[in-house]
């Protein structure tokens, strides 16, 4: 496959029309026709509604390009790599983290990291549903989970505490749970469809169901209704820590049973090289997580 062919096609989608994207690379329309029309008969099928008015991707077209960028990327980066000038990150670096991690340790060091790389684009996807990372053409995501996808390569960046806590109004209404058995007998906030806490005690894991009269999609919603009251919420320690330490909220101990740690993990798809420009915010981020370290075990 020509990659100044998918040139071509991406140029064309961002124009609005193939005598535009033609002008925008330098081209006589006609060259940028038959790198078109060379592009369809190599990949078999149709990538453009054209009109004499209009131009938009056909099905089969917006499938192909978030690959065709992957594609044109890699190879920018491939030149840049090789290049023995070349030392900094460049190019467009597509990452995806949950809303609150990536408010809390990404957006922060993303001024510094862009000052350094002055090559470097970012954009950053705050979704708390892991994306397809191909068919995105992400590059980087950051979750907070238990990984089940063998067709992705993960590496841990750190383990991430969690902790019960609730609004001392709840628990002076209510009263204190004794042991992670009691929790079912309180109004527990349930994030998304995961109908249970799964706890690591002396006698192995534990999962307690939930009586959950209220759920949220968002650990912002869970964390929002525990704050004002709503019942015990199972949350990282680290976005809870300020609350705890100024009495808003009140982490309770069972003793040896402590919640499931959830891993923070960096993921990448196994159709892309892990490029300078990953490589490069995996180094800020890790350091962003070591600086608040004692957030994560208070």
């Amino acid at each position: 496959m020509n990659t100044d062919d998918v040139v071509v096609l991406l140029a064309a989608i961002n124009a609005g029309s193939l005598a535009e994207a033609a002008r925008r690379l330098g081209l006589q329309p006609m060259v940028a026709s038959r790198r078109l029309a060379a592009l369809e008969a190599t990949l078999g099928v149709r990538l453009l509604h054209r009109t004499t008015r209009s131009l938009s991707p056909t099905p089969e077209g917006e499938t192909f390009v978030p690959f065709a960028r992957a594609m044109i990327e890699n190879e920018t980066e491939a030149k840049a790599l090789l290049r023995a000038e070349t030392r900094g990150a460049a190019g467009l670096l597509r990452v995806s983290a949950s809303v609150a991690f990536g408010t809390r340790f990404i957006t922060p060091f993303i001024p510094r990291l862009l000052e350094d790389h002055p090559d470097l684009r970012i954009a950053l996807d705050l979704s708390d549903q892991l994306p397809d990372l191909v068919a995105t053409g992400t590059d980087l995501a950051i979750r907070i989970a238990q990984l089940r996808d063998s067709s992705l390569i993960a590496q841990k960046l750190s383990e991430n505490p969690r902790c019960i806590v609730a609004s001392p109004d709840y628990l002076q209404r209510c009263g204190v749970p004794q042991n992670i058995e009691e929790i079912a007998d309180y109004d527990c906030i349930q994030l998304g469809a995961n109908a249970h806490w799964t706890f690591s005690t002396s006698e192995g894991e534990k999962h307690i169901r939930l009586n959950a009269r209220f759920s949220t999609n968002t650990m912002e919603g869970c964390y929002a209704t525990c704050l004002a009251g709503g019942g015990l919420a199972l949350i990282s320690n680290w976005y809870v820590c300020d609350d705890v330490e100024a009495g808003r909220l009140v982490k309770l101990d069972f003793g040896v049973a402590r919640p499931e740690t959830l891993d923070i993990w960096a993921v990448y798809p196994t159709t892309r090289l892990v490029l300078p420009k990953v490589r490069v915010f995996i180094t800020a981020l890790k350091e962003a997580i070591a600086a608040s370290a004692e957030n994560f075990h208070t």
